[in-house]
């Protein structure tokens, strides 16, 4: 079988191989997407009356300290099941939260009326808290910047489309794949969500700022009528900070991946048991994304570096102090963290703790360089000022160091897939993110795929089921072995990753080249034990 063809520099890809092959098609950059006024139902509040009220309370307190966050998000559902609608939900989170330095401590309140006399009482609570808990850490410091605004760019508001129109094309897609013989059902999702912010300090820092993002995902379940398999996929279009042109075609070709889907998922139901072992695998940017999530993103985090979060999702192996000395991995290992990139989850003008967003490097040279930061950590750390991680699901949240844009960088002038596939004996291609695992430190891991091909002496052998590879982090990027070059590389991503007590979700995008990781233990999860 034929390895996948690469695209042009610049363009976007997508696996289409409705025979098995992982061939690519390409979708051309758009122009940039038009830029709109912030939601003229939040800047109807009285924002800047509200900080201020929220603000004097907190200066005639006595405190050091002080900043309030009034937030609006609006977040939609649709659920569409074989082309009827099984359900759908629009809600509307409105609330203001204020954080506070009294006597040396912090503290945090929040309420959901938006009212001069409910932000006075949310400071009382804060101030209260403050007194209760002292001893808090230092802030770094931060520049002023006073009379930000900022939006994501976007064409249409998904929430500006009518729900019938969101329907027909959820409805359309599912009829689609419905025709293939071998599809026995389809369920697609659809989640919208605009996130409205006006932060303010007693520095004087203003930021107001609107961003969209949205994520239609389709599963196809499937059954072969002969030998009676059954087996799933799911659409590989990712979330993104773009509006409702995205179903269109402005980032991704839905029209392309869904006229391949039928044939990959006949494909799968025919699908050869791996045989454990050792095997190079090559990574397509579908897949490599969540590992790079998990085994980079979350293990970088400063609050975990410092020993916070080990009562929930964990911590990290990662020390503060091992940031230029820390083997990660390889040295072609460049990963940059970034919060300004056009249409990245995570993208923002401006942190819930006021600073400008920016990007770093987390590895450089396969050797650790930075961590994420807030201005929390960015003090206990020594590490100057911060890098504009902190972010709270809404203002009834207490703002934590979150995970920005976290990229895995192409190699200028490096081989395309087909090359890497090419320098294959023995190997599997993996395509797509699926089930996963980590242990507490992250480290030890299995990651499982939509799809995984057999290579045979540089060439696409069939698909293959059962396949899981294991190891270790700092082990894995040891073994990474090369790097695809810029036509190789997509953006993916989770727009809900959980963290926190109580529980807070965020989104967050990363880009990926194709890879190569060299002998890397894959075992079958039909049959052994993970």
């Amino acid at each position: 079988m034929a390895a996948p063809a690469d695209r042009d520099d610049g363009a976007q890809s997508i696996p289409t191989a409705g025979d098995g092959r992982g061939v690519y098609s390409t979708v051309s950059p758009a122009a940039p997407a038009a830029r709109h006024g912030v939601d003229e139902a939040f800047r109807a509040l009285p924002l800047g009356t509200l900080a201020d009220a929220a603000l004097s309370r907190a200066r005639a307190l006595g405190a050091g300290d002080a900043s309030c966050r009034i937030q609006r998000v609006r977040s939609a559902r649709l659920e569409v099941g074989d082309g009827a609608v099984r359900g759908s939900e629009d809600t509307t989170r409105t609330g203001l939260g204020v954080r506070v330095r009294w006597g040396g401590g912090w503290g945090f309140a929040a309420v959901p009326e938006v009212t001069p006399e409910a932000a006075g009482v949310a400071v009382d609570r804060a101030v209260a808290l403050a007194r209760a808990c002292p001893g808090g850490a230092d802030l770094a410091p931060e520049p002023v910047h006073p009379g930000a605004t900022w939006l994501s760019p976007y064409r249409t508001n998904p929430f500006d489309v009518p729900a019938a129109e969101r329907v027909a094309v959820l409805a359309g897609w599912s009829a689609r794949l419905l025709r293939a013989p071998h599809v026995r059902t389809v369920v697609a999702y659809l989640s919208t969500v605009q996130e409205n912010t006006f932060y303010a300090d007693l520095a004087g820092t203003t930021a107001l700022q609107q961003r969209v993002r949205v994520h239609p995902v389709l599963f196809a379940f499937g059954e072969d009528p002969r030998t009676g398999a059954r087996a799933s996929l799911r659409t590989l279009g990712p979330p993104t900070a773009r509006g409702w042109e995205y179903l269109a075609g402005d980032g991704w070709d839905w029209d392309a991946e869904l006229a391949a889907l039928p044939g990959e998922l006949a494909a799968k139901l025919r699908a050869t048991p791996v045989e454990p072992g050792r095997y190079d695998l090559v990574l397509d940017p579908s897949h490599l994304w969540l590992t790079l999530h998990e085994t980079v993103g979350h293990a970088t985090e400063a609050d975990r570096a410092l020993g916070h979060e080990m009562s929930y999702a964990g911590g990290t192996f990662v020390r503060p102090e091992q940031v230029g000395s820390l083997r990660f991995g390889s040295p072609l290992m460049q990963v940059t963290a970034d919060r300004t990139s056009a249409h990245g989850l995570a993208t923002v003008g401006y942190d819930d703790e006021g600073v400008q967003a920016r990007s770093w490097d987390l590895v450089r040279d396969g050797v650790l360089a930075g961590l994420q930061h807030d201005r929390r950590t960015a003090a206990a750390t020594g590490a100057g000022r911060s890098t504009g991680c902190a972010y709270a699901e809404s203002a009834t949240h207490v703002p934590l160091p979150r995970m920005p844009n976290v990229s895995l960088r192409p190699a200028p002038g490096g081989p395309g897939t087909a090359q890497l596939i090419a320098g294959v004996d023995d190997g599997v291609y993996l395509v797509g993110s699926d089930a996963w695992s980590i242990d507490s430190w992250r480290r030890g891991f299995q990651f499982t795929a939509q799809r995984c091909y057999r290579i045979r002496k540089g060439q696409l052998a069939g698909q293959l089921a059962g396949v899981a590879y294991q190891g270790d982090t700092t082990g894995f990027w040891g073994a990474l072995r090369g790097v695809g070059g810029p036509g190789t590389y997509a953006v993916f991503g989770a727009d809900q990753c959980g963290k926190g007590q109580p529980l807070q979700l965020a989104a967050t995008s990363h880009g990926c080249p194709a890879t190569l990781f060299a002998g890397v233990r894959v075992v079958n999860t039909g049959t052994a034990a993970p």
